[in-house]
C-alpha cells in the first residue's frame, strides 16, 4: 500500500545498491498495477454492454412484444433474465473490488470515536435486520482511533451485512469494542451456523463463496470481505476469524497507532 513512496536507502555502495533494485522493482509493481487496473476497466465495460442490450431482449420477450410466451418458453425467458442479472452482479463487484483495492492506498485519517462509527452502520442497516427478525447488540469500551472512517465504516458494514445474511431468524448479532494495549477490536458475531473448516482458508480470496450459504438470503458477490481485508491491511491492522463461538465470529484489529 505504500507504492507511491521512493525507496532511497543511504549508505555503503552495496546498500545503495540494493536500494536502486528495490526502487526498480517499486515501478515494476506500479506498472504492473496500473495495468491491472486499466485491463478490469476495459474487460468489465466491453462485457456492460453486451450485457445490457441482452437483458433488454430478454425482456422483450418477457413482455410478449415479438409474440406471446406458452409457460415453458416464459419460464426459459425467466431463467436467461436471472442469469443476466446474476452476471451483470459479477461484473459490478469486480470493478467495486478494483476500485477498493485502489482507494484503499489513500487513508483520510482523524480521530474517530469507535461506539458512534458503529451504531451509524447498525441504523443504516436497520431495514435489513428487522426484516430477519434478528437483534443487534452494541457494547464494549468507548475508545477512538485515529483512522479513515469511510473505510473503516464500508468494513464494518461489510460484516454486519455478513452477519445479517447468515444469521438465523430471530437470532442475535452482538458487536462488541475492546482494546489490550496492543490492539483497539472490533467483534462482530453472528447467529448462523458458522464459517465450514475447508472455508476458513479461503474466505478472504475475492469472489470465493463458502459451502454454507443461507437459503432465505440473496446470494453474494464474494468480494465483501475482500474489501474488509484491503481497508483493515492499509490501516496497519487484520482482521481475523475467531472460532470460540458457535456462529462466525470476525475481529478487527487496529495497531496502536491507528
Amino acid at each position: 500500500n505504500r507504492l507511491d513512496e521512493p525507496i532511497d536507502i543511504r549508505g555503503p555502495a552495496d546498500v545503495r545498491r540494493v536500494s536502486q533494485q528495490l526502487e526498480w522493482l517499486r515501478l515494476r509493481l506500479t506498472e504492473l498495477d496500473a495495468d491491472k487496473a486499466r485491463f478490469l476497466r476495459h474487460v468489465s465495460h466491453e462485457l456492460k454492454t453486451p450485457l445490457a442490450a441482452l437483458r433488454e431482449g430478454i425482456s422483450l420477450l418477457e413482455d410478449g412484444v415479438t409474440g406471446a410466451l406458452n409457460p415453458a418458453q416464459h419460464e426459459v425467458a425467466q431463467i436467461l433474465q436471472q442469469n443476466a442479472i446474476s452476471l451483470q452482479g459479477q461484473i459490478e463487484a469486480l470493478l467495486r473490488f478494483n476500485a477498493a483495492a485502489f482507494e484503499a492506498r489513500e487513508l483520510h485519517r482523524e480521530r474517530t470515536p469507535l461506539l458512534p462509527l458503529i451504531e451509524e452502520q447498525v441504523e443504516a442497516q436497520r431495514l435489513q435486520w428487522h426484516a430477519y427478525g434478528l437483534r443487534v447488540e452494541v457494547g464494549g469500551e468507548p475508545l477512538s482511533a485515529v483512522v479513515d472512517r469511510t473505510k473503516l465504516g464500508t468494513a464494518i458494514a461489510n460484516l454486519l451485512s455478513n452477519a445479517i445474511r447468515f444469521s438465523a431468524r430471530g437470532g442475535t448479532i452482538r458487536v462488541e469494542v475492546s482494546g489490550n494495549g496492543e490492539a483497539t477490536c472490533i467483534d462482530i458475531a453472528d447467529a448462523g451456523p458458522g464459517i465450514a473448516e475447508g472455508d476458513r482458508e479461503r474466505i478472504f480470496e475475492p469472489f470465493y463463496r463458502g459451502t454454507r450459504q443461507p437459503e432465505h438470503a440473496v446470494k453474494g458477490t464474494g468480494i465483501g470481505l475482500s474489501i474488509v481485508q484491503e481497508y483493515i491491511a492499509a490501516h496497519g491492522g487484520r482482521v481475523v476469524l475467531l472460532d470460540d463461538t458457535p456462529g462466525a465470529r470476525f475481529r478487527i484489529e487496529l495497531p496502536p497507532t491507528a
